[in-house]
């Protein structure tokens, strides 16, 4: 497996304003907001790349992950990545209000086709750092597309949207991990080589 690594810095002057999420934490996505209704967005859905929403193909849509997403596909989407096991709903509900508690360190989004079923997925988690002045790293995770749904270019755009969420919420990179047949993907994505990934599964 090969670990990709970009570095995607605030552009300076730049004229649209960036709050400062290393020290607010979003509405969606505060202890606060603890088992929210199923149709409340994970993180606010303005963290979303207009330009990335505008690319998809017609109909289709981008946004933060729901509870009520349990019905519309999201586990058989992550089932074309790897192995996901029998998640009941309670389940389901109980792990996504855990990722709701845990502050502005998740995000997690889908793509939806006309018909709103999930055919697409990806996550951001966001680790702190006591290097680089308290600094944030983004971890690109889960980046998964129904088979029926790929050569739309579905993937590109997850990735997109999710290193455009690191940058606004002030991550000074942004990593992921990938094997070396999709390495000339992520190079187009505005990733480069950057060492090697090593793991020890239990």
């Amino acid at each position: 497996m090969t670990n990709i690594n970009a570095i995607t810095p605030p552009t300076p002057g730049s004229s649209i304003p960036t709050p400062d999420y290393k020290t607010t934490t979003p509405p969606y996505n505060t202890p606060a907001t603890a088992n929210p209704p199923k149709e409340t967005p994970l993180f606010s859905p303005t963290l979303i790349s207009p330009q990335v929403t505008a690319e998809l193909p017609q109909d289709y849509t981008i946004r933060p992950i729901r509870r009520s997403d349990f019905h519309r596909g999201y586990l058989d989407v992550l089932r074309v990545l790897t192995t996901v096991g029998d998640i009941n709903e309670e389940q389901w509900n109980a792990r996504f209000d855990w990722i709701c508690s845990r502050n502005d360190e998740y995000y997690l989004l889908v793509i939806c086709d006309g018909e709103g079923r999930v055919v697409g997925t990806g996550s951001l988690i966001v680790e702190r750092k006591f290097i680089h002045s308290l600094g944030l790293v983004g971890h690109i995770e889960d980046i998964a597309v129904e088979k029926n749904q790929q050569g739309k270019r579905l993937g590109l755009r997850i990735i997109q949207a999710l290193d455009y969420v690191a940058e606004r919420v002030g991550c000074y990179k942004t990593i992921l991990d990938c094997s070396e047949v999709n390495e000339g993907f992520y190079i187009k994505c505005g990733f480069k080589r950057a060492g090697l990934e090593m793991a020890h599964y239990y």
